[in-house]
């Protein structure tokens, strides 16, 4: 299914970092695909997704597969295992890792992982194109001490600073701890992902290096987000580990500090559609690093069959 509301070469369909804040009608489709019941995802959720702008799969992967991924994990964030430093992002006011980016080239396993069908290939169904990694990263939210992540469309910011042309790309969070309402869940604001809210101010220079840690810049005002929660509603996405979150590209979310004593974590994979390859930023001078917006894939993912672990 080809969507030619917009050409991207001579337009840019989706303008922010304007001087005023503005809503805007999505030109996209969300679900580019034609479900068909060979397809990796039922009606009911292909149509729920479609309305949402996401869908929670519960018991996607099984206690062994998770077992074998947290033993990564706890890896990667104690110092057993080597990572490089531009891909670790510590806590505000601390060393504590928060993030660890490129987690397909950190590690074997979670490469596996982001290659497997059950998420790849349903993501590939719902964008109907072959799909590369846009990002990757391993999330930590430590009990007691993990931040929050602040109200936002992560499309505004693949758009105005990466240079990601249409709203064809899906996000993927693998649940590698128990998620409930009390330890920092990801909220969403169904039905938000039909809206485009252009936000105001420019773009600083390097905005990088402090929005990954607070973002304030390409962030909708108080008023929007009062607006759309009124609208839509919160929800949060609890599950146990191995749970999979799908979320379009454009729906608003964020999170809670984590004050409770149990930690959360989660592997994140953004999914792009492959005729969605980013080009030059459309609110930025120069498009972000490349550990954060894959510039030059090289082909599309392999996806893969078959268990983990």
């Amino acid at each position: 299914m080809t969507n030619t509301a917009f050409d991207t070469a001579n337009h840019d369909g989706y303008p922010t970092r304007l001087a005023k804040e503005k809503w805007l009608e999505r030109k996209d489709p969300t679900v580019w695909g034609q479900w068909s019941p060979e397809a990796p995802l039922t009606r009911a959720q292909t149509e729920s997704f479609d309305k949402n702008g996401f869908l929670v799969l519960k018991n996607v992967f099984s206690a062994n597969e998770i077992a074998a991924l947290q033993t990564e994990s706890s890896r990667m964030r104690s110092g057993e295992a080597t990572l490089s430093a531009q891909n670790v992002i510590t806590e505000p006011g601390s060393n504590e890792v928060r993030t660890v980016f490129r987690l397909d080239e950190e590690n074997a396993l979670f490469d596996r992982l982001a290659r497997d069908s059950r998420i790849a290939g349903a993501v590939s169904f719902l964008l109907d194109d072959e799909v590369y990694l846009h990002q990757s990263r391993l999330n930590y939210k430590p009990g007691f001490t993990g931040k929050e992540f602040y109200w936002h469309s992560d499309f505004e910011t693949w758009h105005a600073e990466d240079g990601m042309p249409r709203m064809r790309a899906i996000s993927a969070s693998v649940l590698l701890t128990d998620n409930d309402a009390l330890n920092g869940p990801l909220m969403l604001m169904p039905g938000t992902h039909k809206t485009f809210v252009a936000c105001a101010g420019e773009t600083p220079e390097d905005n990088h290096k402090t929005s990954l840690k607070k973002q304030e810049i390409g962030v909708p005002s108080h008023e929007s987000l009062t607006e759309m929660s009124r609208k839509h509603g919160i929800e949060y996405a609890a599950g146990a580990a191995g749970t999979v979150i799908l979320f379009d590209c454009n729906t608003i979310h964020g999170s809670n500090g984590n004050i409770t004593p149990n930690p959360r974590s989660n592997a994140f994979f953004v999914y792009n559609a492959w005729s969605n390859r980013v080009g030059a930023p459309f609110a930025a001078k120069a498009p972000r690093p490349a550990f954060l917006s894959s510039r030059d894939p090289k082909a599309p993912i392999s996806i893969e069959t078959g268990k983990l672990a």
